[in-house]
């Protein structure tokens, strides 16, 4: 379907952008926490969405460790918002 995008479908890339639609940055360990999963997948889940340009992450010190910081970009904002739409428009076609 039009506006479906496969690179935020699958379920947990869709918890994280969606979590990360609600604050301005979570750290790492927050949303693996959230989502449920392990360092290496929030890891190569970030890496890809960093990639396609739709999440930032940064690195620094907090309390006394290093700490991975992770923020929606305004272009992750649009396809999240879009992929939305879409399955709205999806649900609706089934009632």
């Amino acid at each position: 379907m039009a506006g479906l995008d496969p690179l935020i479908h699958a379920p947990a890339r869709l918890q994280l952008v969606t979590a990360l639609s609600a604050v301005s940055e979570a750290e790492f360990a927050t949303l693996r926490s959230a989502l449920e999963v392990s360092d290496s997948v929030l890891s190569k889940h970030v890496s890809a969405l960093v990639e396609a340009g739709y999440v930032r992450s940064r690195k620094s010190v907090h309390a006394g460790r290093r700490t991975t910081w992770v923020s929606l970009t305004p272009a992750g904002r649009r396809a999240l918002h879009d992929h939305v739409a879409a399955l709205r428009r999806l649900i609706d076609a089934v009632q």
